[in-house]
This record gives structure tokens, sequence and C-alpha cells, in this order.
């Protein structure tokens, strides 16, 4: 068997043309998001409803296109999408656990785990198919979606860019800073994706203005909708996130991290099997050299000369 890709503490390894096809995705899925900041557009009551469905099918292949390109460099082969589906599955099935009530996600830290251990792309897929299916299962889908599967995929991705050196506890130690990082970032990016369409979005609280200004400077636009996080999703929502990927990493993490490991290792993902001729194994140096037991012939010979 001859392994023809892969790090030993990543399972699937990101190859050029995939690495390719993400940033290229990434980039795109970024301007579906910040298009508004740079452009003038009204407030509508529909916000994303007439794009949504464009946004989505845009998404759909570039899946596609990543799965493929992992498969036809060898980073990712009929075990690993196994694997995929049986985590999207599980994803799926712990996503209604927590409903997203006081932003209790048990959704993301999955997606972290995996990332980490899979690898950048494996993660990056897992994140839309994970929200996807759990969005099914949840009756959530709507315009929203397709910005929770991207926002999901960077998480998963992010997961499997970070440093493989780390180890132990400090790992854990890591993966639960990324964990509390990626819980504020998904609030800021979802509360973007409709920001700029909603009316009327000042508080009593607070004296300035936080409405999206159509036509003003992308900086000035950029300071209403960080107040606008600030108050109205940060030390909400988006802190009960962080806090349940701080919990289900450090109660959770290392088992699964060893699980998801110890899979790794016995599907030995990209190694390629080889059939041919075995190799007879090499004596060991200090083998002691036994005499040869005597032919049939020469038993032959003795008992004619008797």
């Amino acid at each position: 068997m001859t392994r023809r890709w892969g790090r030993d503490d990543q399972a699937v390894r990101l190859g050029p043309r995939s690495a390719v096809v993400l940033t290229l995705a990434s980039i795109a899925g970024l301007m579906m998001f910040v298009w508004p900041l740079l452009v003038r557009v009204e407030p509508q009551s529909m916000q994303h409803g007439p794009d949504a469905p464009f946004v989505f099918i845009g998404i759909l292949p570039i899946l596609i296109v990543v799965v493929l390109a992992e498969l036809s460099e060898g980073g990712m082969d009929a075990k690993a999408l196994a694997m995929l589906g049986v985590l999207s599955a599980v994803n799926a099935a712990l996503r209604p656990l927590g409903a997203g009530t006081a932003g209790i996600e048990t959704v993301f830290f999955v997606l972290v785990l995996a990332g980490r251990v899979f690898g950048a792309g494996f993660g990056f897929v897992l994140g839309c198919t994970s929200l996807f299916a759990s969005a099914l299962l949840t009756a959530g889908v709507g315009p929203w979606l397709p910005f929770q599967m991207l926002c999901s995929a960077w998480i998963g991705m992010g997961a499997g860019l970070l440093p493989r050196g780390v180890t132990g506890r400090a790992e854990i130690a890591m993966l639960v800073g990324y964990g509390v990082v990626v819980a504020y970032a998904f609030g800021f990016l979802m509360n973007l994706w409709f920001w700029p369409f909603i009316t009327g979005a000042e508080v009593d609280y607070y004296a300035g203005h936080i409405s999206y200004v159509p036509g003003a400077p992308v900086l000035e636009n950029l300071h209403r909708f960080a107040i606008f996080t600030l108050l109205t999703s940060t030390a909400g929502w988006d802190t009960g996130r962080a806090i349940t990927n701080t919990v289900a990493i450090l109660m959770l993490g290392p088992a699964v991290l060893a699980t998801l490991r110890r899979a790794a290792r016995r599907a030995s993902y990209g190694v390629v099997a080889t059939f041919g001729p075995t190799t007879p194994a090499a004596a060991p140096p200090d083998a002691v050299a036994l005499p040869a037991a005597p032919r049939a012939a020469d038993d032959g010979d003795v008992a004619n000369t008797a």
C-alpha cells in the first residue's frame, strides 16, 4: 500500500486546485454579504428574498466543484465521503437540541473538531451540508439559509487551517479560542446579510443612529453596523453561542478528537491499495543461522550405500 498524499496529522489534505476553488468561492461568498455596502440599495421588506435563491443555486455548484477537485487530487475518497455523510447527519441531529434559543447552538463545535481533524476542504463542505441537512429537519429553510451555509463552511475551513503542531491541552485551548471567535464572527456576518434592508433599526436606549444609510461612505455604514451588532446581538445571542462552543469543546473535545482521529487512521484516507508480488521479510541482523535440513536424495544415497 502506498501513501499518495496527506500529512500524519491531517486526514484529508487540501490540494492546490481545491485551494484555488475555496479561495474563489470565499471571495464570491464574502461579496454576497458586503455588496450592499458598496452600492446604493433601498431598505425593503423582502430583504434578500429575491436574490437568496440565486445565492443558494450558486453554492451547490461550488460544493460539487470542491468535492470533484478533492477527488481528482486524491484529497477525498469514497471513505472520506462516507465520513462526510455521517458527520453531516450527526450535526443535523444535534442542531434541534439547541434550536438557537439564547444562542445555544450545538452545531458549531462539531464543525470545529471535524475541520481540525479532516482538513479545510472537508470542513468547508461539512459546514454547507450540515446546515442544509439541519435546515430540512428543523424547517429552517429560508432566504437566510445560503448565508448560514457559507458562514458555517468558513468555520469548518478555518478550523482546518489552524496550526497543526499544537497538541494536548494547548490544542483544546486553541480550539476553544477559535470557537469563541467564530461564534461572534457568525453573528456579525449573519447580521450583515439583512441589516442594510431593514427599516427603523434605531433603538430607544442609544442616542446615535444605527440604521443603514443608502449611498453613505463604506466606513460610515460599517461604523453604524458595528454599533447595531453590539447593541442587538453581541451581548446576547453571540455570547450564548460562544459559551456553548466553549463548554462543548472543553467537555467533549478531547474524546471527539480522539474518536475522529482513530477513525481516520483505521480508514486510511488517501492510502491507495496496490496489488503485486509480495516481498519476503528481511531476516533480523542478529538472527542465528540454523543448519540446513538433509535432502531426501542424501537419505536415499545413505540407504543405498548401507
